[in-house]
């Protein structure tokens, strides 16, 4: 079973690309690396309350939408 940051990174994944965003774009409009996007999605970090708004910001959500997934699948 994947981990939470492994999850959190999925459900990143697919609600950026629901918004038409590249990780370029997300990274330049929130003010995150590319690598630092990558690595979030890859859920080898996961990112910081401040970034958290950012990210749900720039995708028009709010932030517990970035958690709507299933923890026990």
């Amino acid at each position: 079973m994947p981990n939470l940051k492994t999850r959190f990174g999925q459900r990143l994944r697919v609600l950026r690309k629901q918004a038409g965003l590249t990780q370029e774009q997300l990274a330049e409009a929130t003010g995150l690396t590319i690598e630092s996007i990558s690595n979030i999605e890859r859920g080898l970090f996961g990112p910081k309350f401040d970034n958290l708004e950012k990210i749900s910001n720039v995708l028009g959500i709010e932030v517990k939408e970035l958690f709507e997934f299933d923890l026990n699948p």
